[in-house]
């Protein structure tokens, strides 16, 4: 549930997909399936990598074990910001949300910020508290989404009169110019996924429990993803789903929704897309209170951010950090003026190109590792050459159509362009300077990096 919190279904469903439409149309749910069948190949080597690596980091344990301590530390500084780039996404959203819903309802004019800092507190109290309140939380909300999500499906396949056309699945053309577009902003609605293996210490049976969660969560989110963007589809017609995308993105769902069911139903939609966000926040701020306390254990962030509550268990100090960084950040927004709506593509478009580009790295690091390791690990080839090799090829295609059309995916101008992309390389960049650093420096700090054995 915390991963199809991350993936934020409703919010997707409204927000991203008509994206997807713009570049995809018809071929939308067919990309959705291309790209399940893809990441499940990443994650038979990122499963195999977890029974070895028996620690919480997740990729920054990953990528330290195939590529050594200093990439690992860039890894590791690539997942902190990149999650908390996505996480500073979604207070502006749920902002701008909640301000259109309290008008339609001629409540009080609340500026933007408030409803921004109020789900910051909102959320860094859930992830302050134990694990499993966060997952009792988000597994509410969840359910709520996709019930209304599998409604919506049902009756624009019913509407459809099961014209062949409609209901065909369209596979996209290899020499098509958008496909990679429609590949990178699909491929975002994946993500979360990856974090299976940072709760290693926090789930009974790990060595069953998080392969099961990875494998569920990819197929899962694949599935129903392909299906609802199918139902676009169905809804307004194999030729008019990308021209109604591109001619109003931002309520395609809505308008959909008001004419099939109705509008207390399209006012219900709304609601949960309120809930939706709070859940995508929260589970992005528990992975990067989780990335926070691994990083402070091994001593590259202060040990505060290392401790764990006597009685929640959880990395309390790191869940606060985060909170308190995203409200400062916020507060900052507010006294410079910057308008809500320029928030939101900015930092979630540069946060998923950060993951995008660790999902790369460790997907070569996992590579690395098992041929490293094949003479002492007699494991299955697939899982750990063929695998981690495909998954890497793809990951690495789809990594560069990021660089190449980097204004698309964060709506900004070509002075945005330099000034984020140049920031995530030096991400990666200043954690093998910094490690290095802590090789000459502070031997000590350098040994633990990752949390090795070896």
């Amino acid at each position: 549930m915390s991963v199809l919190a991350f993936s934020s279904p409703l919010a997707t469903v409204a927000g991203t997909m008509p994206v997807l439409l713009m570049f995809g149309g018809s071929t939308a749910p067919a990309i959705y399936v291309i790209l399940t069948v893809m990441l499940l190949i990443f994650s038979v080597g990122f499963v195999a990598m977890s029974r070895h690596i028996d620690n919480p980091g997740g990729f920054y344990s990953f990528v330290t074990a195939g590529l050594g301590k200093p990439a690992g530390l860039g890894g590791a500084f690539l997942a902190l910001v990149g999650y908390l780039f996505i996480g500073f996404f979604a207070p502006s959203f749920f902002a701008v949300t909640m301000q259109s819903f309290v008008a339609g309802l001629n409540g009080p004019d609340i500026p933007w910020y408030w409803y921004a800092l109020g789900i910051i507190v909102v959320t860094t109290v859930l992830a302050y508290s134990r694990i499993d309140l966060s997952a009792k939380v988000l597994t509410v909300i969840m359910v709520l989404e996709v019930v209304v999500i599998v409604v919506f499906d049902v009756v624009s396949f019913a509407s459809s009169g099961g014209e062949a056309k409609s209901l065909s699945l369209a596979m996209p053309a290899l020499n098509d110019p958008t496909l990679g577009l429609a590949l990178l902003f699909a491929v975002g609605n994946f993500f979360g996924f990856e974090a299976t293996v940072i709760y290693r210490q926090e789930v009974k049976d790990p060595d069953r429990t998080i392969p099961r969660a990875t494998y569920i969560a990819v197929v899962g989110i694949g599935i129903f993803y392909a299906a609802t963007a199918w139902a676009y589809v169905a809804f307004f017609g194999t030729d008019g789903a990308q021209s109604a995308a591109q001619h109003d993105p931002v309520n395609l769902f809505n308008t959909a929704v008001t004419a099939l069911i109705g509008k207390i139903f399209a006012d219900i939609v709304v609601v949960l897309l309120i809930t939706s966000t709070l859940a995508c926040m929260l589970s992005i701020q528990n992975i990067a209170a989780r990335y926070g306390f691994s990083l402070a254990r091994d001593r590259a962030l202060p040990r505060a951010l290392g401790r764990v509550h006597p009685r929640h268990k959880s990395p309390y100090v790191a869940a606060i950090a985060i909170g308190v960084l995203w409200a400062a950040g916020y507060v900052v927004c507010a006294l410079l003026g910057v308008p809500a709506q320029l928030i939101y593509p900015i930092a979630s478009g540069s946060g998923t190109f950060s993951i995008l580009l660790l999902l790369f790295i460790a997907s070569v690091a996992v590579l690395v590792y098992f041929v490293r390791e094949r003479r002492v690990r007699r494991e299955s080839v697939w899982k750990t050459i063929l695998a981690p090799a495909i998954s890497s090829v793809f990951l690495g295609f789809v990594t560069y159509v990021a660089v190449t059309n980097f204004p698309e995916l964060i709506g900004g101008s070509g002075l945005l362009t330099v000034i984020f992309m140049t920031f995530t390389f030096a991400l990666f960049v200043g954690g093998v300077g910094y490690a290095l650093f802590l090789r000459a420096k502070r031997p000590d700090s350098y040994a633990r990096l990752g949390r090795q054995r070896f």
